[in-house]
């Protein structure tokens, strides 16, 4: 069976439903503020500001924790981001000196849009789609970058100067601090935190996966001390044409994270799996950055309730369904978990629940699913008792 990095790489490789803005070789607007470092070449990387054709507040393009809540469409959230425009220069990622990195952190810590202009060597062209990182619109190699100074946000300027600091301590109490997601990384990823020997540019998609991981380990640390839920639960959630259905059992922490593309590209029906126990993984899932972006934002939930549970999540993706970056499923799941919990006695009762809301039938993530196998086994419901009608 095709992987699901291929999958992907497949299903983003397909011409997309919008055009990006179209610029000339000079710009003038404001960054969201929003900068992107690439992750080939490393350490020799091509890192820059995001910038948009228009003047003044223009956070929405870059604040994905914003969308879901005030209903975005898929449409509009593209529509934002091909709008931003991506200059990149080639920098080491330990050249923190360099003034062209020291623009893109006064960006990344503001509290507002950045007033900006660009001078380009070429035209601006192309897109940019996948499942790790928001999209964005044309890019070309940068010759000139000016930006208007602006006020920062005062808890990551606490965190730039504090160079004693830990950078993951600085993710913790940022986060903790109510500071969105979306600013926290972008500020972990230009090396505004940590000790100061050891600050260093991360490329974006990795630097997601690490705020995800760093907050989701801490709060993994808290839920664990939680007792545990006495009943089983469903949360659901559906938007940007997915289904999420949140699973939280009766036992200790243990998380598996399966995801189904229906009919996506064609006729394919592909469903992705990983799980762990009471332990967290030691090698990075197959699955990507998406698992530990849901991961962290059911342990979220959690420790926000004082409880602990299991969890399992399945996630199907319909036609129509473009990747757009594993903020889609940090959010989407965030958003589920805040919704009210349908409440039962046992995983049959659960699972016929959801096979009731979702396309693909649910046997299909049970074959896929080894923790949820493991689940019906351990209750002695086999999957025959399981497609027979609850009373």
């Amino acid at each position: 069976m095709i992987g699901k990095g291929a999958y992907l790489r497949q299903l983003t490789a397909v011409t997309m439903p919008m055009k990006s803005v179209a610029v000339g070789k000079e710009l003038e607007g404001s960054s969201p503020p929003s900068v992107f470092v690439g992750s080939w070449n490393y350490p020799d990387v091509y890192a820059g500001p995001m910038v948009t054709p228009v003047h003044g507040d223009t956070a929405v393009m870059d604040m994905p924790e914003s969308w879901i809540p005030a209903n975005r469409t898929q449409e509009e959230i593209i529509g934002y981001r091909l709008n931003l425009v991506r200059g990149k220069q080639r920098v080491h990622t330990s050249d923190l000196t360099n003034r062209f990195v020291e623009k893109l952190q006064e960006i990344s810590l503001s509290a507002s849009s950045i007033e900006s202009e660009v001078s380009f060597t070429d035209t601006p062209t192309g897109q940019s789609f996948s499942e790790e990182h928001t999209p964005f619109g044309p890019s070309a190699p940068v010759e000139r970058f000016e930006i208007q100074g602006g006020k920062w946000d005062r808890d990551l300027e606490k965190v730039f100067y504090d160079t004693d600091l830990r950078a993951a301590d600085a993710v913790i109490d940022l986060h903790r601090n109510g500071l969105p997601f979306s600013s926290i990384q972008k500020a972990f990823s230009v090396g505004t935190m940590g000790q100061e020997r050891g600050r260093h540019l991360v490329p974006t998609r990795w630097s997601i996966t690490a705020c995800d991981t760093l907050i989701g380990d801490r709060l993994l640390f808290q839920v664990k001390k939680n007792p545990v839920i006495d009943n089983w639960r469903v949360h659901e959630f559906s938007s940007l044409h997915n289904n999420y259905a949140v699973i939280l059992m009766p036992t200790g922490w243990q998380y598996e994270w399966s995801e189904a593309f229906l009919r996506v590209l064609g006729n394919e029906e592909l469903v992705f799996s990983d799980h762990e126990g009471n332990r967290k993984k030691t090698e990075y899932s197959s699955l990507g950055g998406c698992y530990y972006s849901c991961k962290m934002a059911v342990l979220e939930a959690l420790a926000r309730e004082g409880k602990q549970a299991g969890a399992i999540i399945l996630r199907e993706a319909l036609k129509g369904y473009v990747p757009m970056g594993v903020f889609n499923v940090r959010e989407n799941v965030r958003n589920a978990m805040q919704q009210p919990a349908s409440e039962f006695e046992d995983i049959r009762a659960a699972l016929s629940h959801i096979s009731e809301k979702f396309t693909l039938p649910v046997q299909r993530f049970i074959e896929e699913g080894e923790l949820l196998r493991r689940m019906i086994r351990e209750r002695q419901c086999t999957l025959k008792e399981f497609m027979q009608p609850v009373n």
